[in-house]
């Protein structure tokens, strides 16, 4: 399926790949988890009108209530909604014409959607999590606490989270590909609009941190669902997780206000008539908070039994961490000041974000401090500054909205309506956090608190109903401009200065008629076409220098594909699925001796959905691979500084990096158990180091197979490359054979990965790696069938090498793993 259908169709949003219609997809489903979790918020602050609760809701619907809203605040709502804006404009303001991968684009909104209605299903199937947004140790497991039982609906709530993780995943190294990769000539990364600068250094500090919070995640899952014991032990179970979250839950926040930053940046500079004061400084800065947010996690866990000298190194680090703050602060300040403003609406929702972020930003200093932040750990002071950083992004994306809403719809909207609105919006803000600093001693997610108190909680749940009835307003105020509103100029901001302005409103399918260059050093547009057969001929050698697929004149550029729905379909149900495994292995647990928390009676339903699911995902996938796309490119393109190395390649490279992290957060929580507990304390697991020497051979054999068959498909050579390509899988096989010979030999012993600590240690981890080796046999295979059907490969031996990339990746990871599990 390659064309595109009418945008007033169904069919049109579940087969599109183009990267505006998945940003309108991305922000219409965003606004609906904003809904989802605001009504929550509603429900929980009414409650709290009495010092005691008014008894609208029991002690684990508000948990539960409490919980979720932040989850889908923190993670369905704020990343997602800047997203949006990310997916229609980014490629817009680089001179791209798409996103590098389109259908992995597509597949990333699927994936997210699913993810939501997952969490939104959790409440539904016995309950939700209710364990804080942060999921603190040991408290998310059934062990410790009652009210997390390994309910199908609370693993759903971690499963969906994965899901999401995923999905964020899959954007993070296509938005990196195509802003490294797509950029149009001329237009080196100093350069590039603010906006995109933004999300380049959110998606980076994304591609590390949520792949820690990917292996927190599937460790979390293993012991929820599998019944291990990472989180479920006074071995310093909750310190192993606060290290992992927070390694991605303090980059989350700058995730998040990224790229708020990047619209403030943008609109400052539009309605203050100038270019951003200190611009190359203020992109200096970013850098340096994307490097150090990276280093300052532990300021979360100064009440942990961490010692003062790593504490007061943390608080150093934080402190340090708000300089270049300070500097991107008194920019826009000096902006306003040697500029001359314009009060426009999305000008007046940026200079409220300024306000409320500098709020934000003072109160949490009193957080960096370590003795200070004793007194307020815990408290309703984090909870308003917390607020005051995280919904300070989300109040620019607003004005965002307002920015670029005529670009994306060609229409204007009421400047009135839109003033009103933030004047609505921020008194309503206000009144909702600003009193919560003030009632400081509240312990947070909790509705009891001292009746000298009330005052403040019935003005934030005012302030609350206020900020929800501000969003009325601006239903109201896009719902009028959308069907009655006057038709937008391409270009009606007289002082924008960024390249999507010099499109149509909206934009045509493909953005631009013809090629944008930046060359003479201004944005101008090449008529490649028009050039002779010598300009043809340069852009087939530009595409073949830099490793592109060589179009040739019957192909077009593909926009559509069902694919990429049909596998989140089956993600969904396996998903689902697995979310009521856990009864099934308690039962196989206590049969073998084990003394397991009821964890519900078993039923056939769920293992019939995670059948389904893979069936589902089996054959999408399969048809996925088979699929003819050709995504929209740049013949001639800045790559600076991966030139030459091809797309492709460049976004294998990027997804290994994210996967070196998971690998790395899981051995290193064996490390850590293992110190906590004794390094000498431990013991061996496996029955014996031939194993794992033979299977270390076995597999660096499989790396030199997988060699021999890139150097066959470089030759053309169809029988080496079945040949090689063969061996590698019967090399996989056999490793996967003795694994599970080695596991069946330890199960005879009575030893499962739920027996203690260190088997669970030794399973998890090997498991993880096991499940890469399955994935590249899988695609080997594949692979196979591909050569046989189409001679595939003997053409182009590009994916051979891509996929050689990943196989010795894998065969690295076991070269770790064997001498920890196998000789220490």
């Amino acid at each position: 399926m390659s064309e595109l259908p009418p945008r007033t169709t169904v069919k049109r949003w579940l087969v599109t790949t183009n990267h505006k219609d998945v940003g309108i997809l991305y922000l219409a489903t965003a606004i609906f988890f904003l809904l989802f979790g605001g009504i929550l918020a509603l429900l929980f602050r009414t409650h709290m009108w009495e010092s005691g609760g008014i008894g609208l809701l029991e002690n684990q619907e508000f948990n539960q209530s409490v919980t979720n809203h932040g989850l889908l605040m923190v993670f369905w709502y704020l990343s997602p909604f800047a997203f949006g804006f990310a997916n229609y404009l980014v490629p817009l303001q680089i001179g791209a014409k798409d996103l590098s991968f389109p259908r992995l684009n597509a597949m990333s909104y699927w994936f997210y959607l699913f993810s939501g209605i997952l969490v939104g299903i959790a409440f539904f199937q016995g309950r939700a999590f209710a364990g804080g947004w942060y999921m603190y140790a040991p408290l998310n497991v059934p062990m410790y606490n009652t009210a997390m039982a390994a309910t199908a609906g609370g693993n759903l709530t971690i499963l969906a989270l994965i899901l999401f993780v995923m999905s964020t995943t899959i954007a993070t190294v296509n938005f990196l590909t195509t802003i490294h990769y797509e950029r149009a000539e001329g237009l080196g990364l100093w350069n590039m609009p603010l906006f995109t600068w933004s999300i380049l250094l959110t998606v980076w500090m994304m591609l590390f941190a949520f792949a820690a919070l990917l292996a927190a995640l599937l460790l979390l899952t293993s012991d929820r669902i599998l019944l291990t014991q990472y989180y479920a032990t006074d071995q310093g179970s909750s310190l192993l997780w606060a290290h992992l979250f927070w390694f991605f839950g303090h980059p989350e926040v700058y995730i998040v206000f990224f790229p708020a930053l990047g619209v403030l940046f943008e609109t400052f500079q539009t309605f203050c008539g100038r270019r951003l004061v200190g611009r190359k400084w203020v992109i200096i800065a970013m850098v340096l908070v994307a490097v150090q947010s990276f280093l300052v996690w532990a300021h979360h866990m100064f009440l942990t039994t961490i010692n003062l000298p790593i504490k007061t190194l943390f608080m150093a680090t934080t402190i340090g961490i708000s300089l270049p703050f300070d500097l991107m602060v008194f920019s826009l300040i000096y902006t306003m000041v040697k500029g001359r403003v314009r009060f426009t609406t999305p000008f007046l929702w940026s200079l409220g974000t300024l306000v409320i972020f500098i709020i934000g930003g003072i109160t949490g200093v009193f957080l960096g401090a370590v003795v200070l932040d004793y007194e307020f750990r815990g408290s309703y002071w984090v909870v308003a500054h917390f607020h005051y950083v995280m919904v300070a992004g989300s109040t620019a994306l607003v004005g965002a909205i307002y920015y670029w809403w005529p670009k994306i719809t060609g229409k204007m909207f009421d400047e009135t309506l839109g003033k009103l609105h933030f004047a609505v919006y921020f008194v309503g803000f206000n009144l909702l956090y600003f009193p919560m600093f003030l009632a400081w001693e509240t312990p947070r997610r909790v509705f009891h608190f001292p009746p000298e108190y009330t005052l403040y909680h019935r003005l934030a749940t005012a302030g609350a109903f206020v900020l929800a009835a501000s969003y009325l307003i601006m239903f109201y105020a896009l719902g009028k401009s959308w069907l009655s509103g006057p038709d937008a100029p391409n270009n009606p901001w007289e002082y924008s200065r960024t390249a999507e302005w010099a499109t149509t409103s909206p934009p045509p399918l493909e953005n631009w008629p013809n090629r944008p260059s930046y060359a003479s050093g201004k944005l101008e547009f090449v008529d490649d076409s028009a050039a002779t057969d010598g300009g043809a001929a340069h852009a087939r050698d530009a595409r073949e220098r830099t490793g592109q697929a060589v179009a040739t004149e019957a192909e077009h550029e593909d926009h559509a594909s069902i694919w990429p729905f049909g596998i989140g379909v089956g993600m969904f149900f396996s998903f689902l699925g697995l979310s009521g495994v856990t009864p099934w292995v308690a039962e196989f647990a206590t049969a073998r001796g084990a003394e397991i928390q009821e964890t519900g009676s078993t039923d056939l339903v769920h293992p019939a959905l995670l059948l389904l699911g893979v069936a589902i995902l089996g054959y999408t996938l399969f048809e996925y691979g088979r699929e003819r796309f050709h995504a929209p490119e740049l013949a001639v393109a800045e790559r600076w500084p991966f030139e030459g190395v091809g797309g492709t390649k460049l976004g294998v490279w990027f997804f290994l990096a994210s996967d070196v992290v998971v690998f790395g957060a899981a051995i290193g929580a064996y490390i850590f158990m293992r110190l906590h507990e004794g390094w000498g304390e431990f013991e061996t697991v496996p029955p014996s180091e031939l194993v794992g020497l033979v299977n270390t051979y076995v597999l660096l054999t499989s790396s030199f197979t997988v060699v021999l068959a890139l150097v066959m498909a470089e030759r053309g050579n169809k029988r080496g490359l079945l040949g090689s390509l063969g061996a590698t899988v019967a090399l996989g096989l056999t490793f996967l054979g003795v694994k599970g010979w080695e596991w069946s030999q330890e199960f005879a012993h009575g030893i499962y990965w739920f027996t203690e600590l260190h088997y669970s240690l030794y399973f998890v981890t090997t498991g993880l790696h096991a499940f890469h080796v399955i994935l590249g046999l899988l695609i080997a295979g594949f692979m196979i069938y591909r050569v046989l059907t189409i001679d595939a490969y003997l053409q182009d031996d590009r994916p051979v090498e891509y996929f050689g990339l990943y196989w010795h990746f894998v065969d690295i990871v076991w070269v770790f793993l064997f001498p920890l599990f196998y000789l220490m």
